[in-house]
């Protein structure tokens, strides 16, 4: 047989076994290296041939894996979603943190719907402390992104002060950071309890000194490697602190929360949570000339592939990253109630966040405009053309372009 022919039908193979059979994908991906994901593009199908590949042989479309096909934790949304929202968003805008266009833009993103996907069994108190966390998440995260690395260490040392000291408004002039923090600190800690609270601010000075080095590796244009990366961005994900909103109510004690299984389920999830964001993001992020930080960036820079065949990579980690998830949680252990039942809803609570941080990544218009549920639908979206953004705030999808 000719070669030509023998790799047209090894890649088609192994494009048909990644999509019927994902569970096994890394065994093919791990053997062809060498073969980029864009061969598999092209043999897509006919039809689609001319809409993935242009002449000069480069992805025109981003591949979008369903990495939670099986997840056994289904979609819920928290009763209490209609009025936090209409509170935390009026909460929000009046700090005017944004120019009208880019708070726009910002409202589309609707951080209380992920709020509320997220943790759909918690009280109308704590989805509303949800609500605020993710809204504080997305300033701190736009701000950020358009700042030194020397003003992210002043915005770190403004929000933390914030978080120790929730009682005392900030002074005028200060990055808007600060008052939000606080603001919301202020309101959580009246229906938190003391362990929650203590982890919680451990956990957000963990996520802002990681954001901090990462605005240094952006200035100085240092992509790291996929090791580096995945462990700086269990950090610079903010995952950890978002945790804490599971356990706003809960009294688990840290020789308990530091259990090996319970310490392997978080990093799992914290993987689940963070990598297919970068997926999902990777076309906003390169377009805006940002996506320095991502592991998309990472794996195609050390293993030498396109944006799709970093796609097939990071959906093969993730595929581990569930089995570790669910070998964890079968390795608990039992303790005497009520501990017990609160170890339970702190993972089953994790479990569910991996959902909803997945659902609301197509129902708001943060990374695919209009078409998010098409784009879930269909598993492909177009290749977004650069254009750099210069002002701080989230911009608008032109979902025209997908």
């Amino acid at each position: 047989m000719e070669p030509s022919i023998l790799l047209s039908l090894t890649v088609l193979v192994a494009f048909l076994v990644h999509v019927t059979f994902p569970g096994i994908s890394g065994l093919i991906t791990k053997k062809c290296k060498s073969i980029t994901s864009e061969l598999l593009v092209r043999e897509e199908s006919a039809r689609e041939k001319e809409k993935s590949v242009n002449k000069y042989d480069r992805p025109t479309r981003i591949f979008i894996p369903n990495i939670f096909a099986k997840w056994p934790w289904h979609r819920r949304i928290n009763p209490h979603y209609a009025a936090v929202k209409k509170d935390a968003d009026a909460w929000i805008t009046s700090f005017q943190a944004f120019s009208p266009k880019a708070q726009d833009a910002y409202n589309r993103c609707d951080c209380n719907l992920l709020a509320c996907l997220a943790f759909p069994i918690a009280s109308k108190e704590h989805a509303r402390a949800g609500c605020d966390l993710m809204h504080l998440f997305l300033v701190l995260d736009e701000y950020s992104d358009r700042s030194t690395p020397s003003e992210v260490r002043q915005l770190k040392d403004v929000v933390m002060d914030a978080f120790r000291n929730p009682h005392t408004p900030r002074p005028k002039g200060e990055c808007i950071g600060g008052e939000v923090a606080r603001q919301f600190w202020e309101r959580t800690i009246q229906n938190a309890t003391a362990v929650s609270q203590k982890r919680f601010i451990q956990n957000m000075g963990e996520y802002l000194e990681a954001v901090v080095q990462e605005s240094i590796d952006k200035r100085d244009h240092h992509i790291l490697d996929v090791k580096s990366y995945i462990d700086a961005r269990r950090r610079t994900g903010a995952i950890k602190a978002a945790y804490s909103i599971i356990e706003l109510g809960l009294d688990i004690p840290d020789e308990v929360m530091s259990h090996p299984a319970i310490q392997k389920m978080m990093l799992a999830a914290g993987d689940l949570l963070t990598l297919p964001n970068d997926i999902y993001s990777y076309n906003l992020e390169r377009r805006r000339g940002d996506d320095l930080h991502n592991v998309i960036t990472c794996v195609m820079n050390e293993h030498h592939t396109d944006v799709n065949g970093a796609i097939l990579w990071v959906q093969d980690y993730l595929v581990g990253a569930a089995d570790r998830f669910h070998a964890a949680m079968a390795a608990l252990p039992r303790w005497e109630e009520p501990l017990n039942a609160q170890v339970k809803a702190y993972c089953d609570g994790l479990g569910q966040f991996v959902r909803g941080l997945d659902d609301w990544s197509f129902e708001s218009e943060r990374y695919f405009g209009n078409k998010g549920l098409e784009i879930k639908e269909k598993r492909w979206m177009v290749l977004l053309p650069k254009k750099r953004a210069t002002e701080i705030g989230p911009v608008h999808v032109d979902s025209s372009l997908l």
